[in-house]
């Protein structure tokens, strides 16, 4: 008899074969169901123009690239405590249906303590639904970042947060229906202060990652039990850029490799970089390109879990996509296509005022075949070419500005799965940045490497 994925994990549950779960809190055979993927997270900006505490959802189909939902605007906003959110965590029960939770602070008050967690359930995330909050503790203490797995020996599931009563670690408390828990307790300790846990269950082993408050890297511990103070550190620690916290570690839907997610708090740098491994066993993460992946716009702080195409069909409908894009440099990856003063520019992202990178992308000005950029920030005002300099002007309705404004999207000159963008009134020349300016240059397939790649840019949101 054929069960439904539904049926089959309650039928594993009753098993209590559990032990395989995966990090969605569903059995191991069941990655396959998985063909997309979903993040939850806030955002903030340098100068926190581009703040806000509320649930955020991005949707991809590789994990790697994001489209923000919403207009990257919150898809729900807490209504008790702080009325505010950090560090929510999306995860899947083993009904199949979804609970968030998140840490109940909003800004930056990190003085202001809370003993509460915001949580929300959601049948398939087009809804979030019986919003809450559950008492962790009774300390004067913070409730922050908090995860959640399956613990099959308990029948319950933990989670895990990050509190100083005393000292930097993580507690513990478990629950069946995410409105009652139990009594808190020490979850890891291990003689230094620790910050922001992420819980992986794969297989036989119950994998935590962290960071380590004295040194300011990124390790991960293992167990083979997940009882409370079973886990042993086994990897050396991790960090690119000059600072990272808010470990993510995320079993590809393909089940052949993870990827390993670190947030940058310092406001010079990504937001994100990402390891990843064939063996999340053994000691050997790789830093990834940061050409491969663009996480949403100002995103912080995040959780990714893997979703059915049913899923992502279904909140791509509910929530919509962008209305606008970014682009994004080739050859300098963490650089996206700007104004500044009315100057076209790549800057290294992130930046303030950040909708400065936001372009409506239309129809062609003087060709609809091609296509015009309209600054979001400044509406009316188009990217157009003068002396072969990009600038953002107005639309004065004149055909030179028409001609001047429009481009040909091509296939990338360096990468021919990103794109390159040919004048329209000067066919032999190309968008490209040179000493972080833009500007159109005679280009073809023959011109150097270096040339080619400064003027291929990845369209994306």
């Amino acid at each position: 008899m054929l069960l439904s994925r539904r049926a089959l994990v309650k039928a594993v549950a009753a098993s209590g074969a559990l032990s395989a779960l995966s990090v969605a809190g569903l059995p191991g055979a069941a990655w396959a169901a998985n063909t997309a993927y979903v993040m939850a997270y806030f955002t903030e900006t340098p100068q926190f123009q581009g703040a806000d505490y509320g649930l955020h959802l991005a949707v991809s189909r590789d994990g790697l690239n994001w489209t923000p939902l919403n207009q990257n605007n919150p898809v729900a906003t807490p209504t008790a405590g702080q009325m505010g959110l950090r560090d929510p965590f999306v995860f899947r029960k083993l009904d199949g249906t979804f609970i968030v939770i998140a840490t109940d602070l909003k800004g930056t008050n990190f003085g202001q303590n809370s003993q509460y967690l915001h949580v929300w359930d959601s049948t398939n995330l087009t809804s979030l639904t019986g919003y809450r909050r559950i008492r962790m503790h009774t300390f004067n203490a913070h409730t922050w970042a908090p995860t959640v797995f399956w613990d099959a020996a308990r029948s319950q599931y933990g989670i895990v947060y990050s509190c100083n009563s005393g000292g930097d670690v993580f507690m513990v408390n478990y629950t069946t229906d995410f409105v009652s828990v139990t009594a808190p307790q020490v979850f890891f300790s291990p003689g230094f202060g620790v910050l922001d846990g992420d819980i992986v269950v794969d297989g036989g082993t119950t994998y935590l990652y962290y960071k380590n408050l004295s040194n300011g890297l990124l390790y991960g511990a293992r167990s083979s039990t997940g009882a409370p103070n079973s886990f042993t550190t086994y990897t050396s620690g991790l960090r690119m850029g000059n600072a990272i916290e808010a470990p993510l570690l995320v079993k590809n839907n393909e089940g052949n490799g993870w990827r390993l997610w670190g947030d940058s708090f310092s406001p010079v740098n990504a937001d994100y970089y990402i390891w990843s491994t064939t063996n999340v066993g053994a000691n050997s993460w790789t830093a990834m390109n940061q050409r491969d992946y663009t996480p949403p716009l100002n995103a912080k702080h995040g959780s990714i879990l893997g979703i059915t195409d049913a899923e992502y069909d279904g909140m791509v409908a509910r929530w919509g996509t962008p209305n606008w894009v970014r682009l994004k440099s080739s050859n300098l990856p963490d650089y996206f296509v700007r104004q500044s003063n009315n100057v076209a520019r790549i800057d290294p992202y992130p930046f303030d005022p950040y909708r400065d990178q936001l372009w409506r992308m239309v129809p062609g000005l003087a060709d609809s075949a091609g296509v015009s950029f309209e600054s979001v920030s400044v509406p009316g005002r188009y990217l157009r070419h003068y002396n072969y300099a990009l600038r953002l002007d107005p639309n004065d309705g004149s055909a030179i500005f028409r001609a001047d404004a429009t481009f040909y999207r091509t296939a990338g000159l360096a990468d021919a799965t990103w794109n390159s963008f040919r004048s329209y009134n000067f066919p032999d020349r190309y968008v490209r940045h040179a000493n972080n300016l833009l500007r159109i240059d005679p280009l073809s397939a023959s011109s150097s490497v270096n040339d080619r790649q400064s003027a291929t840019f990845r369209v994306t949101s």
